[in-house]
């Protein structure tokens, strides 16, 4: 038996609007707009009981992950989420794993926030692809990298993504930057295992336009492999899980 999960991606900045004032409430209804079951966040304030983060689990019920050195990354899921891990890309690049238990099946997600420097993106993408990554062999269940990958143009970095992992399903307009006039698809997803996107789309309403320089990418994805499944202890639905860094 496979499962259906909608994930969403959004890179939100801190909460700054295109207005330039920062709210974090826009920021959560947007992510309600699109009703997704878990988001990967970007560049957002995750102090533990008072940052943007916890905010956006109180408006919207989800719970969330982050850890402290992750650079902003974070998770937002109905779902329960385990071995809660960061990464430093290096030269400002990030990543946050979660391993996200959907009815009984294991899904690793890696959220990723990549520099849009040329040189830094290429070496941070060569780290990602790493055998301390997503070249790890042990990754033996259904997994998304999604998240800012940073490009601006097409380089060797894109070959070697393309190359190693399955780019997921994009819309045929698939710009996502700037959010007010979207002209480049910096947010996206790649995939690895059993796993494919039924439907993808980008969010592109008028709130979403002003609440954030990107728009967010949501992907509603088949979890096809039954047999690999996760089990975590109860998680209470109130409260941010931080974990220990």
């Amino acid at each position: 038996m496979s499962a259906t999960i909608r994930i969403m991606t959004y890179q939100v900045g801190r909460c700054r609007g295109g207005d330039g004032n920062i709210d974090p409430e826009r920021i959560a209804a947007v992510i309600a707009e699109g009703r997704p079951d878990i988001v990967a966040l970007q560049d957002i304030d995750t102090d533990p009981g008072r940052g943007q983060l916890h905010q956006l689990e109180k408006r919207l019920g989800m719970t969330g992950y982050a850890r402290e050195l992750c650079g902003g990354n974070a998770f937002l899921s109905y779902f329960p989420l385990a071995g809660l891990r960061s990464y430093d890309l290096g030269e400002g690049g990030c990543c946050l794993r979660g391993d996200a238990d959907v009815r009984g099946k294991r899904l690793h997600l890696f959220n990723l926030r990549l520099s849009s420097a040329f040189g830094r993106r290429g070496r941070q993408i060569h780290n990602l692809l790493s055998r301390d990554l997503l070249g790890d062999d042990a990754l033996v269940c259904p997994t998304i990298a999604l998240g800012d990958f940073g490009d601006i143009v097409w380089t060797l970095a894109n070959l070697e993504l393309n190359l190693r992992l399955r780019q997921a399903v994009r819309p045929l307009w698939s710009a996502t930057y700037p959010a007010c006039f979207p002209l480049i698809g910096r947010d996206r997803a790649y995939l690895k295992g059993k796993i494919r996107v039924l439907d993808a789309r980008i969010l592109r309403s008028p709130l979403a336009r002003r609440a954030a320089s990107h728009l967010p990418l949501i992907l509603t994805a088949e979890i096809q492999d039954p047999a690999c499944t996760l089990r975590v202890k109860e998680l209470k639905r109130s409260g941010m899980e931080v974990a220990a860094s």
